[in-house]
């Protein structure tokens, strides 16, 4: 599959997100973040610490070193949570949208109740 172009990457993160039972959406550190109850999954950054947009995430443990190392111009380790494992996804750069949706609901499972869970299963 080709990757398509970041046309509108928030608009395309939001519908992922929201997507999702029980998410919310609200402002964090000045930025559209998604919630799941009062635990935080997926939290856009639109140059909010650099020159790029990207999106930081919750990861499975291991997920974000092999994908930093593996493909560092799509990945990286975010500021303030990359210490935690989580992962940072840019998005200014050609983007696989099918990949960024594996990857959002990986967050999402990392960080929801296994209710919640059960219910994406079901």
């Amino acid at each position: 599959m080709t990757p398509e172009p970041p046309d509108d990457p928030l608009g395309r993160l939001r519908a992922l997100c929201l997507a999702l039972p029980e998410v919310s959406e609200r402002l964090s550190h000045g930025e559209p973040t998604w919630f799941v109850g009062r635990r935080v999954f997926v939290q856009y950054a639109d140059h909010h610490h650099d020159d790029r947009v990207a999106f930081w995430c919750a990861a499975p443990e291991g997920v974000q070193e092999m994908l930093v190392a593996a493909e560092p111009t799509r990945f990286f380790r975010p500021p303030y949570v990359g210490h935690r494992g989580w992962l940072g996804v840019y998005l200014d750069v050609p983007v696989d949208w099918n990949r960024v949706a594996e990857i959002v609901e990986d967050a999402y499972r990392v960080v929801a109740p296994k209710r919640l869970l059960a219910q994406l299963d079901g």
